[in-house]
């Protein structure tokens, strides 16, 4: 039994298990042709958290063995200057509509949760938490510790938000009839930040370099609306 315990402490054992699980889950969506029920992360997270159960593992210790993981989010963020610069012309003809459509997005995102979650009755502290669910996790989390709220429960939400932005994005936009891969990817950015980034990228190139570039511009106007708003 010691040696099983020792086993379960290692990081290398973690970072496998996601990999696998991750791969296993990934295999799933192509074959279901990226249903949006079939998102690779919605499938991923209750099969992890079933084996910490199992194996009576802390998510802490989990949380330190898949570390790496976690570090390596940010050179791939950092990645994501790479397609942006590539289609930096079309970028540029897009930024009135740009800015326009990330003020829109990030006061509707912060609005419109803190509402909902106001005529439910929520607490001040859960409202600061749920204010930036749309801003990515690192930023997310950040902002609510500034404002009052709580960092856990922000990243909860944030989770959450992704993973029904990655699912809902596509067959929305499709109903709405929007077709233009730039306006869809920089919804979905805005909405879903890394989650429907990933998502974008799995349709088109254009859509994932307007999805990360959204991702990356409501993380900032999010922390400056909220900040202005904490001020105030």
């Amino acid at each position: 039994m010691s040696g099983i315990a020792s086993l379960l402490q290692t990081p290398l054992l973690w970072i496998a298990a996601t990999l696998l699980v991750f791969e296993g889950a990934d295999r799933i969506s192509r074959r279901s042709n990226r249903h949006p029920l079939a998102h690779p992360v919605l499938m991923s997270v209750p099969v992890l958290a079933v084996i910490l159960y199992a194996t009576g593992t802390p998510y802490r210790t989990y949380a330190q063995g898949t570390a790496t993981l976690t570090f390596l989010l940010g050179p791939a963020t950092v990645s994501l200057a790479v397609p942006l610069w590539r289609n930096w012309p079309l970028v540029r003809q897009s930024a009135k509509a740009v800015l326009a459509a990330l003020l829109a997005g990030s006061v509707t995102a912060i609005v419109s949760a803190v509402t909902i979650a106001w005529a439910f009755g929520a607490s001040p502290a859960v409202l600061a938490t749920l204010a930036p669910h749309s801003a990515t996790t690192p930023v997310g989390m950040a902002i609510a510790e500034g404002i009052g709220g709580i960092p856990a429960l922000a990243a909860v939400a944030i989770l959450i938000t992704g993973i029904l932005g990655a699912m809902v994005a596509t067959p929305l936009l499709n109903w709405l009839k929007i077709t233009d891969q730039r306006a869809r990817g920089f919804a979905v950015g805005v909405t879903a930040h890394g989650l429907g980034t990933a998502r974008a990228f799995q349709v088109s190139e254009t859509a994932g370099t307007f999805a990360g570039m959204a991702m990356a511009l409501n993380a900032a106007t999010t922390a400056l609306l909220l900040s202005l708003v904490a001020l105030l």
